[in-house]
């Protein structure tokens, strides 16, 4: 058993690692955000755009941000690798986010909503949401409202989500949106990946007008894999299992492969609407196919957020 395992340990890691971005489109003059770069897959995917274009590396940690950009400026030679604070769990912060950016850049060109948190244990953010549903989906709900006018400007462009598998298991429970009633960390997950799938619908769906079609303005969603990274962090049995099992894990490289599919290969230049998986379509759950959901989440979210967005 062990020489079998020696044997085939080179076919299971290539099988495990999936679908690779084979595209090398540049993004000269092009400006990318990616929400979440200081670590894991956000963090490979900056250092591969960073090789193509400007990046800014929005994050919470800002310390922890700019080692991250250091190391990749230093590797890729490109100085365009820019921090700016951003706390998803405050909207306040998303705001102030928007429009430091809007006052500095003129250019959006690829929007990355890839920051998330799993399993946490029940908090609320500061604006008083579940802090699954309000990080992984509300803080990327408005800060793709905030940046929307920049991107149409820059168009050609693309809003990416990074969602999950986990949307599978998750439901958008309406009636105890914050977990007020009842909480389980995991369904919480699932949950807000749900909520990323149904957000990418039916922002698609607004977008799908003749103007953004003959402009290539699109938006998709992806399930990267299970990554080794430090997403279950605050979970002492999944850490230990991801530690055990990390042979059968992707590196936060191979993670990162599908968002930076989404983000640059030309064949994608005018499909919107969908969902990824190792750099090729995947199955979506049905309650991620159900347009009413989406459409009573998007006047839902709208209406936490106080925003109006038509």
């Amino acid at each position: 058993v062990p020489v079998l395992l020696f044997v085939a340990a080179p076919y299971i890691r290539r099988y495990v690692a999936g679908g690779r971005c084979k595209s090398t489109a540049r993004l000269e003059g092009k400006v990318v955000i990616i929400t979440g770069a200081n670590t894991g897959i956000g963090k490979e995917t900056a250092r591969d755009l960073a090789q193509r274009g400007k990046v800014i590396i929005a994050c919470r940690d800002i310390a922890k941000a700019e080692a991250a950009a250091s190391e990749i400026r230093a590797e890729t030679g490109n100085q365009q690798v820019i921090v700016k604070k951003l706390d998803l769990a405050d909207t306040k912060s998303i705001r102030e986010f928007a429009e430091n950016f809007l006052a500095e850049e003129k250019k959006l060109h690829v929007l990355i909503n890839n920051a998330g948190v799993m399993l946490c244990p029940y908090s609320k953010t500061a604006d008083g949401f579940e802090m699954h549903l309000g990080v992984n989906h509300l803080g990327h709900f408005l800060l793709t409202f905030l940046l929307l006018e920049c991107l149409k400007q820059s168009a050609p462009a693309r809003i990416v989500n990074v969602s999950s598998l986990a949307h599978h298991g998750g439901r958008i429970r309406f009636h105890d949106l914050h977990g007020e009633k009842s909480y389980n960390r995991g369904l919480a997950y699932c949950h807000s990946k749900l909520a990323n799938v149904l957000f990418t619908r039916e922002l698609a769906r607004r977008l799908q007008g003749k103007f953004q079609r003959q402009l290539g303005f699109t938006a998709n969603a992806l399930h990267p894999g299970s990554v080794s990274s430090e997403l279950v962090r605050h979970s002492f049995v999944m850490t230990w299992l991801w530690k055990i099992f990390s042979f059968f894990l992707k590196t936060p490289c191979e993670g990162a492969q599908t968002s930076i599919y989404c983000a640059v290969a030309e064949e994608l230049d005018s499909v919107t609407g969908q969902y990824f998986s190792d750099c090729q379509p995947a199955y979506v759950s049905p309650r991620g196919r159900d347009d009413e959901t989406a459409k009573k989440l998007w006047s839902v979210s709208c209406e936490l957020l106080g925003i109006q967005w038509d």
